[in-house]
């Protein structure tokens, strides 16, 4: 029988083998189902970010501090804040954080992220943006924090894919997923086509945008 490899793994394959706590953080995430990124998809971005060399990040959608963590490891002379509504997941990062000893380089904030004040994270611009966090509300969150991106910065959204779903039909696709799934086709259509940003849409992991700001 020929063993089918794909992409993703052949490239999980390569990867530097990771340490104790990243495994542990990750053995979390699937044994509690809270989404983080994949292999493929948190060493694109990390490598991009190595490239661009942000001095600040803005991460909507903190989950258990797994890709925050993973960026400031990467970038030990970046910042990052990012924001988490739910308070097991943001008290779990919390935790995670300390741990890493990274305090000193993470800020998190425990809010809605619509709702969050704008005063809370104001001062000096930032120089990047990632998006992961309730896929249907992009365009919301990208309207509300791209003001805060400085010229030249870059916003990453993931899971652009849905694993798939955005390929499906409507009548294809369970009622409750449906509204999400419009949105989220909305908002790559409507930020591919905007005057203010240079973007590009990624077949990587569950697909990754990336809009650069003029």
């Amino acid at each position: 029988m020929t063993t089918i490899i794909t992409y993703d793994s052949y490239i999980a394959g390569l990867l530097k083998e990771k340490n104790s706590f990243i495994i542990e953080m990750e053995e979390y995430a699937e044994k509690h189902h809270v989404p983080i990124m994949d292999s493929s998809a948190i060493e694109t971005l990390l490598g991009l970010l190595s490239i661009q060399k942000p001095d600040r990040i803005l991460e909507i959608g903190s989950a258990i501090g797994y890709s925050a963590i993973r960026m400031a490891q990467s970038l030990p002379d970046t910042f990052i804040t990012t924001i988490e509504r739910d308070q097991e997941r943001y008290l779990k990062a919390v935790d995670y954080i300390e741990a890493a000893d990274l305090s000193n380089r993470i800020q998190i904030i425990e809010a809605d992220a619509l709702l969050l004040e704008s005063e809370l994270i104001a001062g000096e611009p930032y120089n990047a943006l990632f998006i992961d966090a309730a896929k249907g509300q992009y365009k919301r969150f990208f309207e509300k924090y791209s003001p805060f991106i400085s010229s030249g910065g870059v916003i990453y959204c993931d899971n652009m894919f849905l694993h798939g779903m955005v390929l499906r039909d409507d009548k294809e696709l369970p009622r409750r997923k449906r509204t999400m799934v419009r949105n989220l086709k909305s908002f790559t259509r409507w930020v591919l086509n905007h005057p203010d940003y240079v973007t590009s849409l990624f077949p990587l992991g569950d697909g990754i945008l990336i809009a650069i700001k003029k």
